[in-house]
C-alpha cells in the first residue's frame, strides 16, 4: 500500500466535504429552492461514485494503455447497489461489498489489481 492514497483520500475528503456539510454551515440555505438543495447534497455522492467506477473498470498495466476491466468488484457494486436499494442503509452495502472482493481475494477466486 501506498502513502499516495492518504494524500488521495485527503483530496477527496477536501472535494465533497463542503459540499455535503453546506447545509449546516451556510446560514438562510433553507431559503433556497428544493431541487437546489437536493443538488447540493448530491455532488459529493456523485463525484465518490465516479471515482468508484473508475477503480472498478478501469486497470492501467505497468506497460500500456488502461483497459476495461470486468472482475468480481462488479459483483460486488451490484451487490452494494441491491441492498441499499432493498434496505436504504449505506452502511450495510458497502460491508457487504467490501466482504465479498475479500473473501474472493483471500480464497483466490479473484486476484489482486496489478
Amino acid at each position: 500500500m501506498s502513502s499516495d492514497l492518504v494524500v488521495l483520500a485527503v483530496l477527496m475528503f477536501a472535494a465533497t466535504y463542503p459540499s455535503r456539510a453546506l447545509g449546516l454551515l451556510a446560514p438562510g440555505i433553507d431559503r433556497l429552492p428544493r431541487p437546489a438543495i437536493e443538488y447540493l447534497q448530491l455532488v459529493g455522492p456523485a463525484v465518490l461514485a465516479a471515482l468508484a467506477a473508475v477503480a472498478v473498470m478501469v486497470r492501467q498495466p505497468e506497460d500500456g494503455p488502461p483497459v476495461f476491466h470486468v472482475g468480481i468488484e462488479w459483483l460486488a457494486v451490484a451487490a452494494c447497489l441491491a441492498l441499499v436499494w432493498w434496505r436504504r442503509n449505506l452502511l450495510i452495502g458497502l460491508v457487504v461489498a467490501v466482504a465479498i472482493v475479500a473473501i474472493a481475494r483471500a480464497t483466490g477466486v479473484a486476484a489482486l489489481p496489478a
